[in-house]
C-alpha cells in the first residue's frame, strides 16, 4: 500500500544518512515544518515539504498539523517478570536502601521467587500486556532482560518467553541474557560454583535454542566484580553473543571501562561515573546509556549527561521498566526527565531515545530516524507549538496516534 501523511506541522528527525550520534551532534535535530510523509509497504519512502508533495496514486491522510517523529526505542527493559514490588516502595519511603532491601531478601531475589512460581504462560501473558500498553505510548522497538531467573530452567523459561514476545510483536524486540543479575542465596558464599553455572550450563543452552541477542552483566559492588563480569561476558562472546554491561549504578565499579575494553554495544545505568570512566566511554564506540527513570525512582543521583556529552560520548536514553527500580516503561516521561534533570537539551533526548536508543539494539539500520527506506514507526502527536513542548508539557499525553510499521494501532 502507498500511503501519504499530509499537512504534518513538524516532521521530526530528518535524516538522509543514519549514524550513531555523539557529543555536539545530539543537539542537531533536523525538522521539516509543514511536510509531508511517504510509506510504501510499511517503510518511509520519501519525505519533504507539502510545497513538493509528490504527484500518483496514494492512499493519504490528513495529519492535521500534528508533529510526527520515530517511534521511541527503548533499550533497557526488564518487562518479563511476575508481580509487582510496591511493598517495597513503600520501604524506599521509609528510608531503606537499595542494598538493604535486597541484603532482607527483597529486590532482585524476590522477582525472583516468584518468576519461580509462575508458568511461562502466566509470565508471556503478564508481559504481552505491558509490551502492547508501552507500543500505546509510542514504543517502536524494545530490549528485554532475564535475570529472574537465577538458575538455569527459570533462565531459559524467561528466555523462551522474550522468544515468543519477538515473535508475535509487530515491534523489533531485542533479548538479553543476564543470568548474572545477583548471586541466588544458595551460591551467597560460593560465586565461582554459581559463575560455572552461567558458563557451563546456562549459556550452551541459550545458544543451542539461540535464545538471546546479547549477555548483559551487573558489575557492581556486592553482585559482580569485573574479573567476575568479564568471565561471563567472554563466555558469552565466544557463542556469538554481544556484550552489554550494567555499569556504575551504585558506585563507580569499573564496568565502564570493562565494557570499552570488550567492545560493549553499551554501557547502561552511569549514575555513579568517575572522570576515569568518563574518558574511557568518550574514546570508545561504545554507547552510554542513561536511565533517569531509575535514579528518579530510588532518588539517586542522576547521570552526568552533560559531561558525557561535552566529552564527546555517544548516549542513549532508555527507560529500565521493571518492578523494583523502575515500575514505568513510559519513554514520553523519560524524555521530559533527561532535560528536567540531567540538563540535556530537548533535541538531545529526542536523539539519544530515537536513533542512538536504535544504535543501542543494532537497530540503527531500520529504526529511530525519518529515513528513506527504515519502518514506517512514528509517533503522531497532538498540535504542539515547537518541538521543545514535547519534553516541556511532561504531565501531558500529547500523543495522539501510533503507528507501527506503516499502519495505525
Amino acid at each position: 500500500m502507498k500511503l501519504l501523511i499530509t499537512n504534518i506541522g513538524y516532521l521530526i528527525n530528518t535524516r538522509e544518512v543514519s549514524k550513531v550520534l555523539r557529543g555536539k551532534e545530539l543537539a542537531e535535530l533536523p525538522v521539516i515544518q509543514n511536510a509531508f510523509l511517504q510509506i510504501e509497504d510499511g517503510i518511509i519512502a520519501g519525505y519533504g515539504e507539502m510545497a513538493r508533495l509528490p504527484g500518483g496514486e496514494f492512499v493519504i491522510h490528513d495529519a492535521c498539523n500534528a508533529a510526527v517523529l520515530p517511534a521511541w526505542c527503548d533499550s533497557h527493559t526488564h518487562i518479563v517478570f511476575a508481580a509487582s514490588r510496591e511493598e517495597e516502595f513503600v520501604d524506599k519511603i521509609n528510608g531503606l536502601s537499595y542494598a538493604e532491601i535486597a541484603a532482607k531478601g527483597g529486590g532482585i531475589l524476590n522477582s525472583a521467587v516468584k518468576v519461580a512460581a509462575s508458568s511461562e504462560e502466566e509470565l508471556y501473558d503478564s508481559a504481552w500486556n505491558r509490551l502492547q500498553s508501552l507500543i500505546q505510548l509510542g514504543t517502536g522497538a524494545i530490549e528485554i532482560k532475564s535475570g529472574y531467573g537465577l538458575d538455569t530452567a527459570n533462565e531459559l523459561k524467561m528466555l523462551r518467553v522474550i522468544q515468543r514476545l519477538k515473535a508475535n510483536s509487530p515491534i523489533p524486540v531485542k533479548a538479553s541474557f543476564l543470568g548474572a543479575h545477583t548471586y541466588p542465596l544458595k551460591y551467597k558464599n560460593d560465586h565461582e560454583q554459581y559463575i560455572h553455572q552461567i558458563i557451563h550450563e546456562m549459556l550452551p543452552a541459550i545458544a543451542k535454542e539461540n535464545l538471546a541477542d546479547y549477555i548483559d552483566v551487573f558489575c557492581e559492588e556486592g553482585f559482580f566484580n569485573p574479573d567476575e563480569s568479564e568471565r561471563i561476558i567472554r563466555a558469552g562472546m565466544q557463542l556469538g553473543l554481544k556484550a552489554k554491561i550494567h555499569a556504575n549504578q551504585l558506585h563507580a565499579s569499573g564496568g565502564v571501562e570493562l565494557g570499552v575494553k570488550l567492545g560493549a554495544v553499551s554501557v547502561d545505568h552511569l549514575e555513579s561515573m568517575s572522570d576515569v570512566a568518563i574518558n574511557a566511554l568518550s574514546g570508545s564506540d561504545t554507547i552510554g546509556t542513561l536511565l533517569p527513570a531509575a535514579a528518579f525512582f530510588l532518588r539517586m543521583p542522576y547521570q552526568p549527561a552533560r559531561q558525557l556529552i561535552n566529552a564527546n560520548a555517544a548516549i542513549a536514553i532508555a527507560s529500565d521498566f521493571n518492578p523494583g527500580s523502575c515500575p514505568s516503561g513510559n519513554m514520553n516521561f523519560v524524555v521530559s526527565l533527561s532535560c528536567i534533570q540531567l540538563k540535556i537539551l530537548p533535541a538531545e533526548a529526542i536523539n539519544a531515545a530515537t536513533i542512538n536508543g536504535a544504535y543501542a539494539m543494532g537497530l540503527g539500520e531500520t529504526m529511530g530516524s525519518i529515513t528513506v527506506g527504515k519502518k514506517a514507526s512514528l509517533i503522531f502527536t497532538r498540535p504542539i507549538p515547537s518541538v521543545n513542548y514535547l519534553p516541556y508539557a511532561f504531565g501531558d499525553n500529547l500523543i495522539s496516534a501510533v503507528m507501527i510499521n506503516g499502519a495505525f494501532i
